[in-house]
């Protein structure tokens, strides 16, 4: 029993063994079977440019320039509410001849057009009447005198016939009133009335035509709007955060794309107290006096000067590089390498010049004309 243990003892250990040499032999062969670890290559800065003539880029050294911030802001021109008169009607009718049109420049007692009423026919015969119950009254009451002259009659009766002609001159005062007010001329009696121009200016609105009805004022828009346009609003919406550049009575540089070289100034009259729920924005009144180029309706840029000045840099223009919808220049880092830098243009300056707000600082050498290197680069 003895020695079958011995025998069982010694083939374990003998299998032991082997089992442990076979683990090593396995890892050794994983370990050298494992794949080399990566290498890590860095891609070359897309923002440097070399180039193998470096002279042949001319340099120009950034000056400096000082200026307030500038604010644009799109306004839409719009008439000046104060020089708008409404043309009325007080006799309702109907239209029989239209003697001007929306866009017509009108003076001041021009024919507009002419209405047929019924109206006015109702006070030419109440105002015949009361012509005739005040000759009568007034016959009667000279007779009166005469017979209280000669004692035929009472002062009362006297009294009674002086307060009926009274109130007859009072009841032909009053149609002619009415006549007047309803348009109508009491010495040239006709049913038709001529509509005239209350001032001279430009019709801007008009909500009449050929053969319509013309209604009492209660539930009728005006017939015509006459906007005297030499003076117009302008109106645009400024953004809550740019309001601090805004101030009432200031000037505003206006530029229309109708007219790109010519500048207007325009006053800042009012800044709304509401802002726009929607898209936080206040509406900024300008007033500025048209020479004729200005339209209602016509989209502007005004631009409106901050107070604060600051000190920038500016370039020669074609040194900045407009490229994806950004502004570049190129500056020389030496080894015939150049550096693209992004920047912030401002505005356009007398010489050609080039207004720069950040990226650069006065004093700072830039390509001189930035296309030509960067189409040096692509090729």
């Amino acid at each position: 029993m003895n020695r079958n243990l011995f025998v069982e003892t010694i083939v374990c250990a003998v299998f032991a063994l082997a089992l442990a040499g076979c683990g090593g032999r396995v890892s050794a062969n994983s370990a050298a079977e494992a794949p080399p670890p990566a290498t890590v290559e860095r891609a070359p800065d897309s923002s440097i440019a070399k180039v193998s003539h470096p002279e042949r880029f001319p340099l120009a050294a950034a000056e400096e320039h000082v200026s307030a911030p500038d604010l644009r802001a799109t306004g839409v021109v719009s008439p000046d509410v104060s020089r708008s008169i409404p043309v009325i009607s007080l006799a309702s009718g109907r239209v029989v001849d239209i003697r001007a049109r929306i866009g017509d420049s009108v003076t001041k007692g021009q024919l507009l057009m002419r209405v047929q009423s019924s109206e006015v026919a109702q006070a030419f015969s109440d105002y015949r009447q009361a012509m005739a119950d005040e000759t009568l009254t007034r016959a009667q009451f000279e007779r009166a005198k005469v017979l209280f002259d000669k004692g035929a009659i009472a002062q009362r009766d006297l009294e009674v016939a002086q307060d009926a002609a009274t109130k007859a001159a009072v009841t032909v005062e009053t149609a002619r009133t009415r006549l007047r007010l309803l348009g109508a001329d009491a010495d040239h009696p006709s049913a038709l009335i001529d509509i005239y121009a209350p001032a001279s200016g430009v019709i801007t609105e008009q909500n009449v035509t050929a053969a319509s009805g013309v209604k009492t004022l209660d539930n009728s828009p005006n017939l015509f709007t006459i906007s005297d346009l030499s003076k117009v609003w302008i109106m645009c919406d400024v953004y809550e955060n740019d309001l601090r550049y805004v101030h009432i009575g200031e000037y505003a540089d206006i530029r229309m794309s109708a007219y790109p070289n010519l500048v207007r100034k325009a006053r800042i009259g009012n800044i709304s107290p509401i802002l726009d729920p929607s898209i936080r924005t206040a509406k900024v009144r300008l007033e500025v006096h048209n020479p004729g180029m200005l339209r209602l309706g016509m989209f502007v840029t005004a631009t409106f000067h901050g107070l604060d000045w600051a000190r920038h840099a500016k370039v020669p223009a074609t040194a900045v590089l407009h490229l994806h919808d950004r502004d570049w220049v190129y500056a020389p880092i030496g080894g015939g390498q150049f550096r693209r830098l992004e920047v912030v243009a401002g505005n356009m300056l007398p010489g050609n010049m080039q207004e720069i707000v950040s990226g650069i600082g006065p004093g700072q050498q830039v390509v001189a004309n930035a296309l030509v290197l960067q189409n040096t680069v692509e090729r």
